[in-house]
């Protein structure tokens, strides 16, 4: 969403992007992937749609952030998280989505190219951009 001068000038949904039918099917994956995982805990809210990306997390985005850390734990022993980002892009490469992990408890997704450099294109007369997050890097 982009705001100029406090007036609404782009907006982009993904649910717009992918359409209902197919939202709907990656969504149900997702949701009996993460019935089918045997983790520790479970904690509510696997599933957050933004306005431009979905947020998949197993554990759920309402742990504590003592479970948050127990689980980042947890997956660097077991992979959850990279095993799972794997399984939907093997399912839905025909999509053209991209899956990023990012934190400790989830991944995101969003079509190709809504990234974080998305926001370049409406900017002018800037030498430098600077993110951000907890993981970035250089962009050349």
């Amino acid at each position: 969403m982009g705001l100029k001068k406090g007036e609404l000038f782009h907006k982009k949904r993904i649910n717009e992007f992918l359409g209902e039918e197919k939202l709907k099917i990656f969504l149900n994956f997702c949701l009996r992937y993460i019935a089918d995982l045997d983790i520790p805990i479970k904690r509510g809210t696997f599933i957050e749609y933004r306005t431009g990306l979905i947020n998949v997390s197993p554990i759920g985005r309402n742990c504590s952030q003592v479970e948050r850390n127990e689980f980042a734990v947890f997956n660097k022993e077991h992979q959850i998280l990279q095993t799972f980002k794997s399984a939907v892009e093997k399912e839905f490469s025909d999509y053209n989505l991209k899956f990023s992990i990012g934190g400790q408890i989830s991944f995101d997704c969003f079509p190709v190219g809504w990234d974080k450099t998305y926001c370049l294109q409406f900017l002018e007369d800037y030498d430098n951009i600077i993110f951000f997050g907890d993981k970035t890097s250089e962009v050349k």
